[in-house]
């Protein structure tokens, strides 16, 4: 088994009984790599250390749109300093959430997600988006940058959106809500993406597929992600997991 969790927040404190011991047992399960996405600062350090004790973790360093609030020059700069990073692979977690009331305003969480993008721009990395009900803005930000790449995670729009972002070279991240029951896009959004723009993710210790929903998540439940994918797509489970690998090496340029 080879598996790539390309999304996964191992610096999360739903894992500070067991941290060490769940990422060290994750080759063994068949996980060979994961990417873990910082979502301020501090999370975005402690992705870098992560990376730094496990060969198969890798980081991503940004600030999350729930958690920009106060971002200022020196964030920013942080985080341009944590990308230079060998094993920081993307700028990530950035976008926009327009769910929560009490998130920042709107405005400033698009300058904050503006800023990210133009610092992946001058690195040379992608991105990872967050976008949750704010998807005409999220698609009209990356569509002014047309040179940027990466993936939106956890992809919740249209399939129309869908369409949009890969024409322009994206992929889309597909989690543990595609195994629930009210997973009505996500079926619709797969049938039209080509199965070389296809990543899995697990958003641990968020989104746990179905059949451990309400557990917490991590790596070693992808194989149900990947299977409805492949069930979707008309192929074998170790087809879909083989390609999923690989994608999040082209995304990642872990070549």
């Amino acid at each position: 088994m080879a598996i790539f969790d390309t999304h996964a927040h191992y610096d999360s404190g739903g894992f500070n009984a067991d941290r060490m011991e769940v990422l060290a047992a994750l080759p063994v399960s068949g996980v060979q790599l994961v990417v873990d996405p910082g979502c301020d600062v501090e999370s975005s350090k402690e992705a870098v250390a992560l990376a730094e004790a496990f060969p198969h973790v890798y980081a991503a360093v940004g600030i999350h749109p729930s958690d920009c609030a106060g971002t200022d020059d020196a964030a920013i700069e942080t985080i341009r300093a944590l990308a230079q990073h060998d094993k920081v692979v993307a700028i990530g977690e950035i976008g926009l959430d327009y769910y929560w009331q009490d998130n920042p305003p709107k405005e400033f969480q698009q300058e904050v997600f503006c800023r990210q993008i133009e610092l992946a721009l001058e690195l040379d990395l992608p991105v990872i988006v967050h976008d949750r009900e704010a998807h005409g803005d999220s698609l009209a930000i990356v569509l002014e940058y047309p040179s940027l790449r990466g993936v939106f995670h956890c992809f919740s729009g249209s399939p129309e959106m869908a369409q949009e972002l890969l024409k322009q070279g994206w992929y889309l991240g597909f989690d543990g809500p595609i195994t629930y029951k009210n997973a009505k896009r996500a079926p619709e959004v797969a049938a039209i993406t080509p199965l070389d723009r296809i990543v899995v993710e697990t958003d641990a210790p968020y989104l746990t597929p179905v059949p451990y929903r309400g557990k917490r998540n991590d790596s070693r439940y992808l194989p149900y992600v990947i299977e409805k994918l492949a069930e979707w797509k008309g192929i074998s489970a170790d087809e879909m997991e083989r390609i999923t690998f690989e994608n999040g090496k082209q995304l990642f340029r872990l070549e």
